[in-house]
């Protein structure tokens, strides 16, 4: 199973239509993401693999031959107490050792890991437990807290183990059950399509739902990251990102993939996003690879960084659309291009950029990913003509494809179109081949007969020299059925005012189209955002 590989596709000299066309899913019958991503490189050679920096600054390094060890441990504690092929255990900590080992271990024994964010509160921490059924939990004491007040209406969970130097009774030391565990373990055959993840989508309507993931669809993801990684990987590569690793984009567009390659990652504790915290990091441990949500990329350009000290190879950046704006700001901030992906947890990297295959256009997705078919479909499944707008949809034939939504056949039936996995966003292809996204669904505005995506609006409103971050969103209108309203976050030195929010309508007027500037601006601290930093437009259009 640690042979279970997909050779590096991409090179310097690679030509993009050749590598689509050539593609082929090399998914062996048998893979397991814990022995993928670590065993190969546990060698004896103690290879680095993880950087680990705590809250107090102080750093331990892991090599891959620890990281097996301590699997191979945390996988005999989990089968001496009880749990066999199939069960969920949780893991509800924040980027450390612990995460890993707890998610590699359920892998090796071929259990479902279920990762849970550290921020969740009692409501959401218990539906989620509630609906994965987990017989099993790993926490740390702040987790414990919150645990705590719900485990009596968690009857499936049988065993809390917690890091940290205290244990309270009915709960497991994680340190302790480790010590006294062999680290000699034979790890469970699983096939491909065998499950090995549940991971939650954010929710921002209705219950959240569950993607079920099987082992192959790390490979799944290796294509994306060769491609928008410049090449990747590269001697001396080093990753991170600061996205938390209990989503798709932290676990699979980061930390398995960078130890799939063999490249160390650092973990850091950060409870928040500090841009000039992020440029020291980055400084102090040599990193060569971030994936930066679009949200920290904005929070350092409203801080004004300067790159002292960091010399970054490759930046990927997936979640909305950057815009010209912050695509120059990056290029002359750090000196690289940053290569927007996309994707979702239910099927996710399938179209990215790297501009030494194809120019970027900005406020473009990129181009589709090799090894997957992407299409804009009209509601029946047939796919519109180039320019059009409608549904994006990925066929279903690709190794990051999710196997079902977890207890929810209804959602998962109504997830497909055909044989294509609809994503729920809008966009258009240009006859190049480039995808522009227009907006979520249910987030586009209809206004005096023309259906407007907020993307391209926000997008120029941080053009204005005032604006840090924006939002916009349709609300009633008796003409119109719907107006653009904006919701902004001022930079600092910029009070509001009603010749300032007069100024940036007539901005946008000028700068995108007198049909699309914001007839309502309203101006806020800050903005509400999902876990995963995407704005919840279902709130704003509630305040009116």
């Amino acid at each position: 199973m640690a042979g279970a590989t997909l050779p590096a596709m991409l090179t310097e000299t690679s030509d993009y239509e050749k590598l689509r066309r050539d593609f082929r899913w090399n998914v062996p019958e048998h893979v397991n993401i814990g022995t993928a991503t670590v065993d190969k490189h546990a060698d004896g050679s103690g290879r680095l693999a993880l950087i680990d920096v705590g809250a107090d600054g102080r750093t331990v390094h892991y090599s891959f031959d620890d990281m097996l060890r301590a699997s191979n441990r945390f996988a005999n504690v989990l089968q001496a107490d009880g749990l066999t092929r199939g069960d969920r255990v949780a893991v509800f900590l924040s980027q450390s050792v612990e995460l890993p080992v707890a998610h590699l271990a359920a892998f090796r024994s071929a259990l479902i890991s279920v990762p849970l964010f550290t921020l969740f509160g009692e409501d959401a921490l218990e539906f989620r437990l509630a609906n994965s059924e987990a017989k099993a939990i790993v926490t740390d004491e702040s987790g414990l807290e919150k645990l705590a007040r719900i485990s009596d209406r968690l009857p499936a969970l049988k065993r809390i183990y917690v890091v940290g130097e205290h244990a309270p009774a009915g709960t497991i030391s994680f340190r302790k059950a480790m010590d006294g565990a062999s680290d000699a373990f034979t790890p469970a055959i699983t096939r491909a399509d065998d499950p090995a993840i549940i991971i939650y989508t954010s929710g921002t309507t209705g219950n959240p739902k569950g993607a079920l993931h099987a082992h192959r669809v790390l490979l799944g993801h290796l294509p994306n990251i060769q491609m928008c990684h410049d090449f990747f990987p590269k001697p001396n590569d080093v990753y991170w990102t600061p996205a938390d690793w209990a989503w798709i984009g932290g676990l699979f567009n980061a930390l398995f993939p960078a130890w799939y390659f063999g490249v160390p990652i650092v973990a850091s504790r950060a409870r928040k996003f500090e841009p000039q915290a992020a440029i020291k990091l980055m400084a102090d441990h040599k990193i060569r690879n971030v994936f930066f949500p679009p949200t920290a990329l904005k929070l350092m350009r409203q801080a004004g960084v300067r790159a002292d000290g960091v010399n970054l190879r490759s930046i990927i950046s997936g979640g909305e659309s950057l815009g010209a704006e912050l695509l120059d700001w990056v290029r002359l901030t750090f000196g690289i291009d940053v290569h927007e992906i996309f994707g979702q947890t239910e099927c996710n990297l399938c179209v990215g950029n790297n501009a030494k295959l194809f120019p970027i256009r900005p406020g473009s997705m990129g181009r589709a990913v090799p090894g997957f078919d992407v299409r804009v479909l009209d509601e029946a499944g047939e796919e519109v003509p180039n320019g059009t707008t409608g549904g994006i949809g990925i066929h279903r034939g690709t190794a990051s494809t999710m196997l079902e939504y977890w207890k929810n056949p209804e959602a998962t039936a109504n997830k497909f179109t055909k044989d294509f996995l609809m994503t729920g966003d809008l966009g258009r292809r240009d006859d190049d081949g480039y995808f522009w996204y227009i907006s979520r669904e249910d987030d586009v505005i209809t206004s005096a007969g023309y259906r407007i995506g907020p993307a391209e609006i926000e997008n120029t409103l941080i053009k204005h020299a005032a604006v840090a971050i924006a939002a916009v969103v349709g609300i009633p209108d008796p003409i119109r059925t719907e107006a653009i309203k904006a919701w902004i976050v001022l930079r600092p030195g910029f009070p509001p005012s009603n010749e300032l929010a007069q100024e940036i309508q007539e901005f946008v007027k000028v700068r995108l189209s007198a049909h699309e500037y914001p007839r309502h601006v309203a101006f806020t601290d800050s903005l509400p955002m999902t876990a995963t930093s995407k704005v919840i437009r279902r709130e704003l259009r509630a305040r009116g």
